[in-house]
């Protein structure tokens, strides 16, 4: 059996809302839902940042700058290396371009993304959020979002 998340996440990884934020945040997002999804709704924070990563959905990985399409090795090096510092940095350089970026900034098809906090949804019942919907999320919690829909 599969699983399937709505995951949303502040564009900063290592910003992290208080807890009546991130409770007007969750209000918000349950009535986007249906009955149903609602109970899977959940708040998480961490102690450091964590790889949101979109699992199956992933189709690939490009260098913000050129667009090149980056190795999966390559990557999961990066971030094994930046795990390993206590994602200390995001930081990395392409090897297409030689450009120091952050593995935050890469272009993920389907969108993934590094965070200490997110708001998850098991089995949403539902795709993306719409621009709008989004916008008002972001707004209850006071930080800009950027969702994932990871199915494993």
């Amino acid at each position: 059996m599969s699983d399937n998340y709505l995951t949303v996440i502040p564009t900063d990884p290592y910003w992290q809302p208080g807890k009546d934020a991130a409770d007007r945040a969750a209000v918000v997002l349950s009535e986007m839902l249906s009955d149903d999804a609602r109970r899977g709704l959940e708040a998480k924070w961490h102690d450091s940042v964590e790889v949101v990563h979109c699992f199956a959905n992933l189709e690939r990985i490009s260098c913000p700058r050129c667009g090149t399409e980056l190795a999966p090795g390559w990557w999961g090096d990066a971030v094994s290396q930046c795990y390993d510092e206590g994602f200390s940095t995001l930081m990395v350089t392409v090897p297409c371009c030689d450009v120091e970026t952050s593995l935050n900034e890469l272009v993920y098809d389907w969108p993934m993304g590094f965070a200490r906090f997110r708001i998850e949804v098991l089995y949403p019942n539902r795709a993306w959020l719409t621009d709008g919907e989004l916008a008002s999320l972001a707004g209850a919690l006071g930080h800009p979002l950027r969702q994932i829909l990871i199915h494993i």
